[in-house]
């Protein structure tokens, strides 16, 4: 199962996910978007550094699109975290992206965020709030029973 894992850049959820799935044993491939947040606003820059930001900000937000894009499509399920230090809007993209897809994806967050999120909640697959609930999940969809 090919797995994008969207959204939140400043905690290890990620890793939490690959090392519970690797300890299960489960079939799973991971992909994410560039997680370095400088790296990340930098993703245009080879094609010229504008004087404005903005423009700085759009010519990068495209070459992270094509990455983003591909994955997503490219993906078997995603699962878009929600965190709670930053507003991830680029997250709540992606997940309307899975859903004009009609890719199936799994919102990860906390309690305290679900009424801003409850129209991103109502087309997921499931509402996690924990990566291991996210690693469960993984290994019933995977599971032969």
């Amino acid at each position: 199962m090919n797995v994008y894992l969207s959204g939140e850049i400043h905690t290890q959820w990620r890793q939490d996910i690959e090392k519970g799935c690797a300890a299960r044993g489960l079939d799973v491939t991971f992909s994410a978007p560039v997680t370095d947040h400088d790296a990340s606003d930098a993703a245009g820059d080879m094609l010229g550094v504008p004087a404005e930001s903005f423009w700085r900000d759009h010519q990068s937000s495209k070459v992270n699109g094509i990455r983003t894009k591909t994955a997503i499509e490219m993906a078997d399920l995603v699962v878009v975290r929600f965190g709670d230090k930053y507003k991830q809007w680029n997250a709540a993209f992606d997940a309307g992206y899975c859903a004009a897809l009609g890719k199936p994806y799994i919102t990860l967050h906390a309690d305290d965020i679900v009424h801003p999120l409850k129209e991103v909640d109502a087309q997921a697959m499931a509402w996690a709030k924990t990566t291991d609930q996210v690693v469960q999940i993984l290994a019933y969809v995977l599971s032969s029973n």
